[in-house]
């Protein structure tokens, strides 16, 4: 948890502001014409807006002048200019309006292109980012992120660009028609307001980062103890859970006053140069109009322009805040973006053609931190269309080895290749579709039974998925449901017990239809009776294919072509399941244990009960 003593790092300065700017080019490059017509309406806003003030000028020299006008002028001049004022006031309005319906295509289809950029980038992310990942605060910068870039373009297009060029052309006004005090007062106030505007912003951008930073560690904290919320009632740490929520969100809080009391340090600061600005240009004005050097109308003219320059630039302190805030914020989806995946596909990656389905294991030695070595020179085969079972204790490595298959890391030393293709070699889309496996831990999407069983093969067809479901020894049950296939399963799948849980994933993996079968414990969830169908059901699947079994309850792999027994990551025994028991080593001390196990739970049942 970070705190709030100790001063404040600069946390931003190695943001890439311009970088990320330069960023976001590709996502307004496919309507860059559309994007060319907003500025076009935008540019013609201005030129009518600037206008205004011009014929309000002329319509006050008329008037001042009025009884020197011949009659026939006298009548027509003021109508004409009345309508000239209102056809530009009228043609401001309108250009604003079509550059806003025009843009806000270019805006939310930037939004939409990098939100599915971001989440196509994480889903190609290792396995050992997302291990570490923590979902909330993951969920609240992609959220954040992609909400900036909307913002930034809404405030280029709606803001920064419109008083530029509005200064361009009242600059361009004053500089040919006026003396040079008047530019120099009233832009010399325009460059003093902006850098107290950018000084203090600047100063305070550090409050804003404690502050996302705090407020994705408190989101992270209220998601996992709601994605545990049955373990928190377990042991009864609701106020523990809270106590951790509140204490972030009182850092928070702390940072957020300081953030707001600076930010009426800086409004104060603006309004003190907007009004000195002001001030000096009326009175250049009015001396002006004393010594007769400049007209009435001209002084009504100067007037407009201050109002019509001062009246965004009140506005472009809060725009530059939440530039620099959003900037911020997508500075934190670059560099997800930026983040390269630990297994990538080389350049040349190959299709795997699976044939038979043989997997080897050539002298693998793996490891998922350096200073420690999950497997050791490990020789490992699974014959095309045979059926191998790995078993051993906690720890042994066992479930590392489907990791390995699926290409989640890269080993450290040897290789493992399929039907003589060194997985390496070849790209992961491909590997992974030749493989199916039923994972210890099945975690569903919170959808329809169906669509679970479904995922398996999205393009199955209903006959298909409910064939898959009765392979599975699900069917039944599903169809007994009161919203049967259409039944919500709830978050990772928490509606379902661990056994039916576990029928779905064999479903799903059924319904896949590859080449080689994974078991990872994959009965381990299942009473007796479920665990002898699933069985039979195994059996029969495997016999199409090559089928690696992890399992520690051995009576799932008596029928194994070959068992091996893994210990400290390492191979100590193998053969079938007699003469594993013959030979009298490890793999006989577990049935034995185990045995003794099931027979007291067998017996359990009919042990006289205390009352």
């Amino acid at each position: 948890m970070m705190h709030a003593g100790g001063g404040t790092p600069q946390v931003h300065k190695d943001r890439r502001d311009w970088h990320n700017l330069k960023g976001m080019l590709p996502f307004l490059w496919e309507f860059r014409g559309r994007a060319l017509f907003a500025l076009s309406c935008l540019i013609l806003s201005k030129v009518a807006n600037v206008g205004v003030p011009l014929v309000l000028k002329e319509i006050v020299e008329f008037f001042e002048h009025a009884k020197e006008q011949p009659l026939m002028l006298a009548a027509v001049l003021p109508l004409s200019l009345l309508v000239a004022y209102g056809a530009l006031k009228l043609a401001a309005s309108l250009f604003n309006e079509l550059r806003d319906v025009v843009f806000a295509k270019v805006r939310y289809r930037a939004m939409r292109r990098l939100s599915t950029r971001v989440l196509e980038h994480l889903h190609r992310l290792s396995l050992g980012f997302h291990l570490d990942r923590r979902t909330g605060a993951v969920s609240r910068d992609l959220e954040r992120g992609t909400r900036s870039v909307s913002q930034i373009l809404n405030y280029m297009a709606f803001s920064v660009l419109p008083i530029m060029v509005e200064f361009s052309l009242v600059a361009f006004i004053l500089l040919r028609d006026y003396e040079l005090e008047f530019a120099l007062a009233m832009f010399g106030s325009v460059v003093v307001y902006i850098f107290v505007t950018f000084a203090i912003t600047e100063w305070r951008m550090d409050f804003r980062h404690f502050m996302n930073r705090l407020d994705s560690e408190a989101n992270t904290q209220a998601f996992d103890s709601l994605i545990n919320y049955e373990t928190v009632k377990y042991f009864g740490n609701e106020r523990l859970e809270m106590e951790r929520y509140d204490s972030t969100l009182a850092e928070w809080e702390d940072w957020a006053v300081k953030s707001q009391t600076s930010m009426s340090l800086l409004n104060f600061g603006q309004g003190a140069v907007i009004a000195l600005g002001v001030t000096l240009v009326m009175y250049l004005a009015m001396r002006g109009v004393v010594a007769g050097e400049i007209s009435l109308g001209d002084l009504v003219l100067l007037n407009a322009f201050l109002l019509q320059l001062f009246i965004p630039l009140g506005f472009l302190g809060i725009v530059y805040r939440q530039i620099k805030y959003s900037l911020a914020d997508m500075d934190l989806v670059f560099k997800l973006l930026e983040r390269q995946p630990e297994i990538e596909d080389r350049p040349d990656a190959a299709e795997l053609h699976v044939s038979g389905g043989h997997i080897r294991f050539d002298a693998v030695t793996f490891g998922y931190q350096p200073e420690r070595t999950i497997l050791h020179d490990l020789q490992l085969q699974v014959p095309a269309g045979h059926k191998v079972a790995v078993v051993g204790h906690s720890g042994a490595g066992k479930s590392t080895l489907a990791r390995l298959i699926y290409r989640f890391y890269d080993v450290d030393s040897g290789s493992i290749s399929i039907d003589g293709q060194d997985i390496r070699e070849v790209s992961q889309d491909s590997l992974r579709a030749a493989i199916g496996i039923v994972p210890q831990d099945t975690v569903l999407f919170n959808q329809s039974i169906y669509y679970n069983i479904a995922y398996g093969r999205p393009d199955a067809t209903r006959v298909e998925v409910e064939r898959a479901a009765a392979m599975a020894h699900i069917r039944d049950f599903i169809e007994g449901l009161p919203d049967a296939w259409d039944t919500v399963v709830g978050e990772r799948g928490l509606k379902l017990s661990g056994g039916e849980k576990q029928r779905v994933a064999i479903a799903r993996a059924i319904l896949k239809g590859p080449q080689i079968l994974i078991f990872d414990e994959a009965t381990s969830s299942l009473d007796s009776r479920t665990e002898q169908a699933i069985q039979e059901t195994l059996a029969e699947v495997a016999a199409r294919h090559t089928t690696l079994v992890i399992a520690h309850r051995l009576s799932t792999v008596v029928d194994a072509d070959q068992i091996l027994v893994m210990a400290d990551g390492r191979v100590i025994e193998q053969g079938t399941h007699a003469q594993l028991l013959a030979a009298g080593g490890s793999y006989r001390e577990m049935w034995e244990l185990q045995r003794e196990q099931r027979e007291q739970q067998e017996a359990a049942p009919t042990a006289p009960q205390i009352a």
